[in-house]
Formats: C-alpha cells, sequence, structure tokens
C-alpha cells in the first residue's frame, strides 16, 4: 500500500490514538527497530501464551514489561476460555489456543485474572438476580460469563455482588476454573503430561498492583516478589 494511502486512512481515528501512534513511531519503534525487522522476516516465536481480560486496566505487555513479539495474547471478558467442544460454532478463544500450543509450540500458558473484574462482577449479578435487565437481545455477554457457573458453585454461598470480599473470592475461583476447562482441552492434556507444557495461574490487583500465582499444590495465591515490591514502594514518591 502506497504511503498516502496508508496516510487518508488514518483520518478520523481519535487524535489521541494519533498522537499516540506518532509517539510509538518517534520513539519505541527506533528504539526497537532491528527487533521489529526480525519479526517481520523470521515471523513470532512467543514462549509465553498470556490469557487475559480485555479490561482497559489490564494490560498483559504492560504488567510482564514484555517487548514486542515475547507475549502471544488472548483477551475477553473475565479471561475465560471455555471447556472443550469441539463443534460447527464459531470458537475464538479455542483456535487461539490452539494456535498457540500446536503452531508456536509456547511453553508455558498462564491464566491472568484481575481484581476490579466487571464481568466477575457482572456474573454476581445476574446470579444474584435472575431477573435483571439484560445489555441487549442476544446478551453475549451474559451467556458468555455463564462459564463462571462451576466457579461460583465451588465457594458455596449466595452470589452476593454487594460484598467485596465474595466478588474477590470469585476472581480467583474463575482463575481455577479456567485451568480445568484448559485441561479439559487433548492437546492440552497430552503436552502437559509430556511436559512440553506448563500452566499456570495468576491475579493482577489494579488497586496496588500486586501479582498473585497459584500454587496448585496447595491451592493457594501466593504474592509474587514481595521483596521488590516492598523495595520499590519504600522508594517510591507518591
Amino acid at each position: 500500500m502506497a504511503d498516502h494511502e496508508q496516510s487518508s486512512g488514518a483520518t478520523g481515528l481519535p487524535e489521541t490514538l494519533i498522537e499516540g501512534y506518532e509517539s510509538f513511531i518517534r520513539g519505541r519503534f527506533l528504539a526497537d527497530h532491528d527487533r521489529f525487522e526480525e519479526l517481520a522476516v523470521r515471523g513470532q516465536t512467543p514462549k509465553t501464551m498470556i490469557i487475559s481480560c480485555c479490561d482497559s486496566r489490564v494490560a498483559p505487555e504492560t504488567i510482564f514489561n514484555a517487548g514486542p513479539g515475547e507475549l502471544f495474547v488472548l483477551r475477553n471478558v473475565a479471561a475465560l476460555v471455555p471447556p472443550y467442544e469441539p463443534d460447527d460454532h464459531y470458537h475464538g478463544a479455542s483456535a487461539a489456543l490452539e494456535y498457540a500450543v500446536m503452531a508456536l509450540k509456547v511453553s508455558d500458558l498462564v491464566v491472568l485474572g484481575h481484581g476490579q473484574c466487571g464481568g466477575v462482577r457482572a456474573y454476581a449479578e445476574i446470579a444474584a438476580d435472575p431477573d435483571a435487565p439484560r445489555l441487549s437481545h442476544s446478551d453475549f455477554i451474559g451467556d458468555w460469563i455463564k462459564m463462571l457457573g462451576p466457579a461460583a458453585d465451588r465457594l458455596g454461598v449466595r452470589p452476593n455482588p454487594k460484598d467485596a470480599d465474595y466478588v474477590e473470592r470469585l476472581e480467583f475461583e474463575s482463575v481455577r476454573q479456567t485451568l480445568r476447562n484448559l485441561r479439559s482441552f487433548p492437546m492440552i492434556q497430552v503436552l502437559e503430561h509430556h511436559r512440553h507444557l506448563r500452566l499456570h495461574g495468576a491475579l493482577f490487583r489494579i488497586m496496588d498492583g500486586r501479582l498473585f500465582l497459584l500454587d496448585e499444590s496447595t491451592g493457594v495465591f501466593n504474592p509474587v516478589c514481595d521483596g521488590a515490591y516492598a523495595a520499590a514502594f519504600a522508594e517510591a514518591r507518591f
């Protein structure tokens, strides 16, 4: 495509995006030009796939300070993956998963939940009041977050969207549920069994920047990098 066609196609974009692109071109793109050129020629070879929420406050590349080509990211409402269902329907999440583990051959797969998740809270609101109005006639979100049902059942208490502790517990449990769903895929089972693939559960808390990692031997989420976290805040000036 000619340069003038590329420029004309950009008109109409929000000005903040145009300014951001200009900053990217003048800054990070120039600094990482060799890396981008290599990616263009050789293709991508990320070792890690991140399954994250599409919430604008939770950007995996930012959280993990990743450069271009380092992470293969799937983002959707509440960082969910449906269980293995080979049928004639469209399966965007499953297709991305299949591409990551079979074509790219990633070695690590991270389910990244987060605090203040709107999808998790929406599930709790719907479960607490099934007669609540739907967002639209189709209610794609309502149907999607039904996948949180088994996670809510495991908590063993009535869903309560007004209880911050309940919502947080469901956020953590949703990560465990997505890991269960991932392990329903035969390709995941085989790769994990042969230790070609490792699965991880994590949660990022927006309020304070804490990252928690699931220890599957105990079922407990433990904070990551406690020493570095404490040191960073000790040095910070707010």
